[in-house]
């Protein structure tokens, strides 16, 4: 697999914030989001082998593997990655960009799934067939710039009816929208979503790879 980099740091999204988790970024996306805070992962990366993988996230320790981008439904090789990972005893979050499926993904992994925003000029590469294979366990993401895609991203929960089908998060873009702001919006709606800030940007600073 053409992997971009792999390295152990805190969770800093989705409800597993807070936790060390080992993280394996693979190389390459097809999206080009506004917002991007991983443009390094557009270009290739290294190649290793699946045992090469297994070998450094052994060596490692950690339970909690997160699988991310780029864009990692990208491999075929991912969703065998995924299934081993699973059957060494590990805990497997897959961050996807909402644009490819995620019907093959092993069901004992939680996937966060992107719903790309109005703002991030890619709301229309979303494949919303992927709405039907959430589970209670997955998380559904979104990522807003302003006013626009709070909306948007209200509305577009009520006509899905995600509210019943897995948990759902709401985050500030960085740089783009100051997270009081958001904050406020879903205090006066008593809007039922997870507020999610990038803790590791906080922690360790926006510039910095590898945390």
């Amino acid at each position: 697999m053409n992997i971009c980099e792999i390295f152990t740091s805190i969770q800093g999204e989705s409800t597993y914030v807070g936790q060390l988790s080992t993280f394996i970024r693979l190389a390459t996306c097809n999206l080009r989001c506004t917002y991007c805070d991983t443009k390094y992962a557009y270009q290739d990366g290294m190649e290793l082998t699946e045992a090469e993988i297994m070998n450094e996230v052994s060596v490692v320790g950690v339970n909690l593997i997160t699988i991310t981008g780029g864009e990692p439904l990208l491999q075929e090789g991912v969703f065998h990655l995924i299934g081993r990972l699973l059957n060494d005893g590990h805990k497997v979050l897959v961050e996807t960009n909402g644009s490819l499926s995620i019907k093959d993904i092993d069901p004992r992994a939680v996937v966060i799934l992107d719903i790309k925003t109005p703002g991030s000029r890619m709301s229309e590469e979303m494949d919303l067939s992927n709405l039907d294979f959430l589970k209670p366990a997955d998380e559904v993401k979104f990522v807003i710039t302003g006013r626009v895609d709070y909306e948007w991203s209200r509305e577009f929960i009520k006509e899905h009816r995600l509210q019943k089908k897995c948990k759902l998060l709401f985050s500030p873009a960085f740089g783009h929208l100051e997270p009081v702001r958001l904050a406020n919006w879903m205090l006066e709606d008593r809007l039922d979503v997870i507020f999610n800030l990038q803790a590791h940007k906080y922690i360790f600073g926006p510039e910095k790879r590898g945390v």
